[in-house]
């Protein structure tokens, strides 16, 4: 009897001793204590295959028996968190780029980022892990809007590559926090690269560009915002230079990993990966492709992809398993610097309350935002309005239009304030407002009986609200009133809009003020001719109403700035298929434009002086200091954005006309002077080659500083002279 009772208490100490380092090691995963790439190897270690490719998808289910809760990695937060809950909604981005400020952007950022953890620990309070509940945010798209027919346009910081970067930056910087262990929220660069349009050819079209335009114009932004720490980058749906972005050996591997560095993980952009045996005709079926991907480094598919063609991939022998364990230890990275294997109490973030939603903070950084975005085109005298003025008429659909408001890729809240409210708001007891819509957005009225144009003729002026929202531009599948899949292959506004503007201007002597919202740049020739005053408000977001009516009223002076050309005509461009730089954009752009980059009108007056370089001769790789004195010599307090562009003088690398290199908002109140100065580092005054290699050439430099892009039609525009000095830079 003792001979046989001992091996049974033997196998069951055995047995539970074994139970118990499994369990310990089922654990070891959720240790704090524990480095977190020895927490990664423990996790992955346990995982089956099956489990290991399911967690590679956007949708990763969760895994009882390891603790690991599911998570959709699929969020957007373009200009406040979208498409979730109640949230602030801050201008469109081509609206924030117009403001020029990059302290402004990181503002908005935070905002946006303790939103987003508020929302999120809210939704796992309740078990929640839906789509839009997460904390990696497919944020910002620092694409070039390189043309302005790309619908998506409007998601971007503008066609210039440092305004571009350093925008992008203090986004990003302002998303992710800066706490030692923690991410705020995980940010992604979008989309990479080479992608702008057109958005009806994206899943097919192999955009072929130079290795000058490459590393001159679409990758700057990128490589700031990679070695600026960025933790993801998502690639696009397009092939560059015959790879497809999502299987490329050019940009993802050489590129991103082997030359910048990149630590962080690729996702796909959505269903991406069909589109190279679908589209692009690539590879021969889905489990080609998923090879593909997963060795040129797509680590996250944003589709129904990897789920299950990894799986055959592996049977097939085309990956392997020790490739998908690499590829699945970068997104469990990122998974813990969320901090979603840790207690609450090790994470700051986790306590942020959701009283920080929309609060009374975050709508003040909004309706600064879109204070400073707004762009005056034209002023002949009549604005600013009196708040005393008798009587007001106001037009025009995007008056009350909360779709005026957002562009695309945006929240909700309960309080979104339109034109007509904001106006209203403003006005005196006494003065008289009436408003009627008067004309559709997009089609000729369907009652050809018009009593509108007639009444608004009777008021002291005319306040006629116009232009587009997302449902004539933006992307393929949101635009449901345009017939070219979001783009714009046409530059005027509809018709209708036109039209009715020259009605109310015929036989009319009173002020015309047009207030236009819109993500790209439109026809304004005739609407210059007619309107005595035109403002750009982009798509301003929840305080658009407000930050409007405090420009047209002269509670605060106009101070944006066009982050992109206006051209005259579609005719100055080249084709939108053409990817080359040549011709396009204020860098390489030749003829006049309607309104350069960087215009914008101001009810006081600048003038600029004293511009002195701190050296006129340097050698290659030194740096120097540019000083200018700016004076308000107008009535009223204003911000000034003050510009430096730099003009290598070396015609045979074909540097670029004009380069933005520096810029500073200030505030300036009425006879007070300021001086503003500018490092000039190496970098800005270097060129690339034709083969797309970066240096510094012996020469001379051209130094600009001024309010504006230094062309002729700024100064017919009533902007003022730009400054210029030259710089010799020796061997």
């Amino acid at each position: 009897m003792h001979k046989t009772i001992v091996p049974a208490i033997t196998i069951l100490l055995l047995v539970s001793v074994s139970g118990l380092a499994f369990s310990q090691a089922n654990r070891n995963h959720l240790n704090p204590a524990l480095p977190m790439d020895e927490r990664i190897s423990i996790l992955i270690r346990q995982m089956t295959l099956e489990e290991k490719v399911e967690q590679m998808s956007y949708k990763s289910p969760a895994i009882p028996r390891l603790q690991v809760p599911a998570y959709n990695w699929w969020n957007e937060a373009l200009h406040g968190v979208a498409r979730s809950a109640n949230a602030t909604v801050f201008p469109q981005a081509i609206g924030l780029a117009a403001a020029f400020d990059e302290d402004l952007a990181f503002r908005i950022a935070d905002a946006v980022s303790d939103e987003a953890r508020a929302i999120y620990n809210a939704a796992v309070r309740k078990g929640s892990r839906l789509r839009y509940a997460g904390l990696t945010f497919w944020t910002p798209n620092i694409n070039i809007f390189r043309d302005p027919r790309w619908g998506r346009g409007q998601e971007t910081y503008g066609e210039d590559p440092f305004l571009t970067s350093r925008l992008g930056l203090s986004f990003v910087k302002g998303l992710q926090g800066n706490h030692p262990k923690y991410l705020k929220v995980a940010a992604c660069a979008k989309h990479f690269a080479v992608h702008s349009g057109p958005e009806k050819l994206r899943h097919e079209f192999n955009a072929v560009v130079s290795p000058k335009d490459l590393h001159e114009t679409y990758l700057p932004a990128f490589k700031t915002l990679v070695h600026g720490g960025v933790e993801a980058v998502m690639c696009a749906y397009n092939r560059t230079n015959d790879e497809p972005c999502c299987g490329s050996q050019a940009l993802l591997v050489d590129l991103l990993r082997n030359r910048w560095g990149f630590q962080g993980h690729v996702v796909s952009d959505c269903w991406a990966l069909v589109d190279i045996h679908q589209g692009h005709k690539i590879t021969a079926g889905p489990v080609e492709t998923v090879a593909l991907s997963l060795k040129k480094g797509v680590h996250l598919n944003c589709g129904d992809e990897y789920v299950p063609h990894l799986i055959d991939a592996v049977k097939q022998g085309l990956v392997t398993e020790k490739e998908i364990d690499q590829a699945l230890s970068v997104l469990w990275r990122t998974r813990f610097r969320l901090g979603m294997f840790d207690p609450d109490a090790d994470n700051p973030y986790s306590a942020i309350p959701t009283s920080v939603i929309n609060s009374p903070d975050h709508r003040k950084i909004a309706l600064e935002a879109a204070r400073k975005s707004i762009v005056m085109l034209k002023n002949n005298g009549v604005l600013p309005l009196k708040s005393d003025i008798p009587y007001l008429f106001l037009t025009g659909p995007n008056a009350t239009s909360v779709d005026a408001l957002l562009g695309n890729y945006y929240g909700v809240n309960q309080n979104m304030v339109t034109i007509q409210e904001g106006v209203a708001a403003r006005l005196y007891p006494g003065s008289l407002m009436q408003y009627k819509q008067g004309f559709l957005a997009d089609r000729d009225n369907i009652n050809p009986i018009d009593w509108t144009s007639g009444d608004a003729k009777q008021a002291d002026a005319i306040l006629v609200a116009m232009g587009l929202t997302a449902n004539l531009e933006g992307e393929e599948g949101e635009s449901i009133a345009s017939a070219d899949f979001g783009d714009r292959l046409t530059y005027d506004l509809p018709g209708n809009q036109i039209d009715f503007l020259k009605k109310l201007r015929k036989d009319n002597t009173k002020p015309i003020i047009v207030v236009i919202t819109a993500g790209s740049p439109v026809n304004m020739s005739e609407i210059s001719e007619l309107a005595d005053a035109v403002l750009w408000a982009w798509y301003p977001g929840e305080e658009g109403g407000n930050a409007v009516a405090d420009v047209l009223f002269g509670n605060v002076s106009p101070s944006g700035r066009l982050p992109i050309t206006f051209p005259q005509s579609f005719a100055q461009l080249p084709p939108y298929e053409n990817y080359s730089m040549a011709g396009r954009t204020y860098r390489y752009m030749t003829q006049e434009p309607f309104y350069p980059f960087g215009y914008g009108l101001s009810y006081t007056r600048f003038r600029y002086s004293g511009l002195k370089l701190s050296k006129d001769t340097i050698k290659k790789g030194e740096s120097i200091e540019t000083e200018i004195t700016v004076t308000n010599e107008g009535k009223m307090e204003g911000e000034e954005v003050v510009q430096l562009y730099i003009q290598p003088d070396h015609p045979r690398n074909l540097a670029p006309r004009f380069a933005l290199k520096g810029m500073k908002r200030i505030s300036l109140k009425p006879g007070e002077s300021v001086r503003v100065s500018f490092p000039v580092t190496p970098e800005a005054m270097s060129v690339f080659d034709p083969e797309g290699n970066e240096g510094i050439e012996p020469g001379f430099v051209h130094v600009f500083v001024g309010g504006c892009l230094p062309v002729k039609r700024s100064l017919d525009l009533g902007m003022p002279p730009v400054l210029t000095a030259r710089l010799e830079v020796r061997e």
